[in-house]
């Protein structure tokens, strides 16, 4: 039901591949002091689980509350209420803008209830320059350096430090120069949601961002050892999963900058005491800690757990704890927003977490992905039809992983053995039999539920799309 408050507006910021320990609120570590500072006068959820792999599994959640496959055999949400049309029905302004990630367009139906979208991806231009950097991500990296100096002593002699210091390679100034117009035209009520990529594989920060979060000028440039290794498919070392963890600490620095400046157009507007502010990563990313690279279709909790913090203007600071998934977020959303969910939707609001402390549902959260007959085959699966299905059911103890397909299992108990590399399905106890048994059933369930009821929307694609598809890696 709606929550009677003075929340008139919600900002919805999700960050791609955002590991929960990639941020200082998980990760004292960690350096993301904007990220931080929300965290600390918000609710931090230490238990967040996003309900896929990747991008196209895990958005259907964040932007629909459905689980990917439970409405089509094609991934996106063209055939659910979406928290933009939701909103939008009700009265509120809406505004979505993403870092030209090809997975979230209106081609998949992630527009339906914006007022203003753009996904920025016919922005990698129609040149042949353009096409090759956009799919050359690496070549755009080593631009970046060289041209770095050059552009920090214009801005210098300009007087505009902050105007594009940097090759915006993520598209990260495009998202925050039209997500901050979006704010300061916007009358209340209004939901704003923006998508960041900075953090997705090849990881191409600022030079300035490098330098926070290692050692100096020498270390910035031997960074780029780690972009040609990888580039050319050589061996990863350890020197190479050093610099690549430090890239990707950097990118999310650079991340958090950007929400920084972001939440200032917030307050410039007057819109600050009555704004809720949400941030989530739509799922992790692997540094070889199950043999890969990225996020490969797999279940283990650096691709699963992520970030979920919800900050209300006059709740209390807390942390809540409890396994919660990504598909409670249209829910809380549209509760803060006083708006009624739509019964269609599977999560349960986490408001009352944040207003009063109360624990989240003590229900298991369901992940699932799509495997072909190779971890890294290509082109990645988006379909059911694609490979085989795997699922991952989770409670505050166990994960439990089940191809569908095959019936290989797997059992992991996370307080002794965070990492998941001891599988306890090989030779069970009494208690892990039962787990199994009882996870087996819940891993079933929703498989039968996702391979019925679905429709065939078919797969065309422009040619900008798949450009933008090829530069992050998904041919």
């Amino acid at each position: 039901m709606p929550r009677d408050t003075d929340i008139s507006n919600v900002v919805l910021i999700t960050v791609d591949s955002l590991r929960a320990d990639a941020i200082g609120a998980y990760d004292p570590e960690r350096h993301t002091p904007e990220m931080d500072a929300l965290a600390e006068r918000g609710t931090v959820f230490e238990d967040a689980f996003a309900t896929g792999n990747w991008t196209p599994f895990s958005f259907p959640s964040i932007m629909a509350s459905r689980p990917v496959f439970a409405d089509s055999d094609r991934i996106g949400v063209a055939e659910t209420p979406t928290l933009a049309s939701t909103l939008s029905e009700a009265g509120v302004s809406t505004g979505g803008f993403n870092a030209a990630n090809g997975f979230l367009t209106e081609h998949w139906g992630y527009d339906e209830g914006f007022d203003e979208f753009e996904p920025f991806v016919a922005s990698v231009g129609s040149s042949i320059y353009s096409r090759y950097l956009a799919t050359h991500p690496t070549v755009e990296a080593w631009l970046q350096l060289a041209m770095s100096p050059a552009r920090r002593l214009g801005s210098w002699l300009r007087g505009t430090a902050d105007d594009r210091p940097f090759l915006d390679t993520s598209r990260m100034f495009d998202v925050e120069h039209a997500a901050s117009e979006f704010l300061r035209s916007a009358d209340s009520p209004f939901f704003l949601w923006v998508h960041y990529m900075d953090t997705h594989t090849p990881y191409v920060p600022a030079p300035r961002y490098i330098r926070e979060v290692s050692e100096g000028w020498v270390g910035t440039h031997r960074m780029l050892h780690a972009h040609t290794r990888t580039g050319l498919g050589w061996d990863v070392d350890e020197r190479t999963l050093s610099e690549l963890r430090t890239l990707y600490r950097a990118a999310t620095r650079q991340v958090d900058a950007s929400v920084g400046r972001l939440l200032d157009v917030v307050s410039e507007g007057g819109f600050a005491d009555e704004t809720a502010v949400v941030l989530a990563g739509d799922h992790g990313e692997e540094f070889q800690e199950h043999g890969h690279l990225a996020h490969y279709p797999k279940l283990y909790d650096e691709l699963i757990r992520v970030p979920l913090i919800v900050d209300v203007p006059g709740a209390p600071a807390r942390r809540v704890e409890g396994q919660v998934g990504l598909d409670s977020i249209p829910p809380t959303v549209a509760d803060l927003a006083g708006v009624d969910s739509p019964d269609a939707w599977h999560g349960e609001s986490l408001a009352p977490g944040v207003f009063e402390g109360d624990a989240p549902a003590d229900d298991p959260v369901v992940s699932v992905t799509v495997r072909g007959e190779e971890v890294t085959a290509q082109p990645i699966p988006r379909s059911l039809d694609d490979g085989d299905l795997l699922v991952g059911v989770r409670d505050d103890e166990w994960t439990y992983i089940e191809n569908t397909e095959t019936g290989v299992t797997e059992l992991y108990a996370r307080s002794a053995d965070p990492s998941q590399q001891e599988d306890l399905s090989v030779d069970p106890t009494p208690t892990q039999r039962d787990v199994l048994r009882e996870f087996a059933e819940i891993a079933d369930a929703h498989a039968a539920t996702l391979r019925t009821g679905r429709t065939d929307r078919g797969d065309e694609m422009d040619d900008d799309l798949g450009a933008r598809l090829e530069a992050l890696g998904y041919r």
